[in-house]
């Protein structure tokens, strides 16, 4: 046990993100691609109910809680079922401003889709894939994000500050998600499992 506790404390000291026990929550994957840009995949699971995760992923107006970085939300339209988003993104790895325009939707499959409109990206293709598990107390999420900032920063550094704000991003959807059905669970709700 020493040891462990020797190998996390290690990991908090240094910085690196990449060790990982067997009950972690989220295995995460982020490389930069060959013809440029960023690939993220992670699988996560969430300690709540599909339509919990749901209901956190597609409330635009609230997403600049989901990150530690600085966002807002400069304008929110939505219209037969997709929602344009206008978001500014303040980052310390890029000076100034970043402008990300995406249309989200929910396919007929249930996966939920955002791709690229306008702004200061190349390119943006962000999905997710979530499926009910431990008969629907639980979330696993398949994510996928692919994107290139128009931006003279190298794509490999692009790639580790994404690690690190999508490491932050999924402890704060899981955070939000398990306060959301402990207050359903408190107030006597049901939390519907889907």
């Amino acid at each position: 046990m020493l040891w462990r506790a020797m190998i996390i404390m290690g990991c908090l000291l240094f910085g690196w993100s990449g060790w990982s026990l067997a009950d972690e929550p989220v295995v995460l994957d982020v490389r930069t691609e060959p013809t440029g840009g960023v690939r993220a995949t992670a699988t996560i699971l969430f300690p709540a109910p599909v339509s919990v995760i749901q209901a956190i992923l597609t409330d635009y107006a609230h997403w600049p809680e989901l990150f530690e970085g600085r966002m807002k939300v400069a304008d929110l339209k939505v219209q037969n079922g997709v929602a344009t988003t206008d978001i500014r993104i303040e980052h310390a790895l890029l000076p100034g401003e970043r402008r990300l325009v995406t249309e989200s939707r929910m396919l007929p499959n249930g996966e939920l889709v955002a791709d690229l409109k306008d702004g200061d990206f190349t390119r943006y293709h962000r999905r997710w894939k979530l499926t009910s598990v431990n008969g629907g107390a639980q979330t696993h999420a398949d994510f996928e994000l692919v994107f290139e900032v128009d931006s003279v920063v190298s794509d490999w550094l692009v790639a580790f500050a994404t690690r690190r704000d999508l490491e932050s991003h999924f402890r704060l959807v899981r955070k939000k998600a398990l306060a959301q059905t402990q207050q359903e669970l408190q107030s006597g709700q049901s939390v519907r499992p889907q």
